[in-house]
């Protein structure tokens, strides 16, 4: 059997404009992006979503988007969930824009290309946590629980 594997249609080595940031002079229309994944751990109760920028002008990086206790039966997000809709049960936490939802790509202008790191948690439970939990807290109280992980990378510069 394949691994536990992240696809996309929109996040595919590049960030695409649909899914960059809406401010701050970067014109992009901050949908999330489609995601599909197959093949998850056995025992998989609950996912945990991140993008992160590691490249960001800050010590620990940027977080674009944390979701958790996205329910083991699904599989996809349609573009623009993160507003539209995410899973019921679903959790989004505070990203580094002060949102509760994704928001986009958005690197200084002039930097080279950053790597958005998708990093999708199959978890063995679900996370006793609310959206007021930070994501660092989410990935500590996630911890041991982690059965499962995959991810996609994509770039951006300007």
């Amino acid at each position: 059997m394949a691994g536990f594997t992240l696809s996309s249609d929109h996040f595919m080595g590049q960030v695409p404009p649909e899914c960059r940031f809406d401010g701050l002079g970067v014109g992009g229309n901050n949908l999330s992006p489609q995601l599909r994944w197959s093949n998850p751990p056995a025992g998989t109760k609950s996912y945990i979503l991140f993008l992160h920028d590691p490249d960001a002008p800050a010590p620990n990086g940027f977080m674009h988007w944390c979701a958790f206790n996205i329910p083991a039966s699904v599989t996809e997000l349609k573009a623009g969930a993160s507003t539209d809709g995410m899973p019921e049960d679903t959790v989004q936490c505070q990203n580094g824009f002060g949102n509760y939802r994704y928001d986009g790509a958005a690197p200084p202008p002039g930097d080279a290309p950053h790597a958005y790191n998708l990093t999708l948690y199959a978890l063995d439970t679900t996370l006793d946590l609310d959206g007021a939990a930070d994501p660092s807290k989410v990935i500590f109280m996630a911890m041991a629980n982690i059965i499962g992980k995959t991810g996609l990378v994509a770039h951006f510069g300007r």
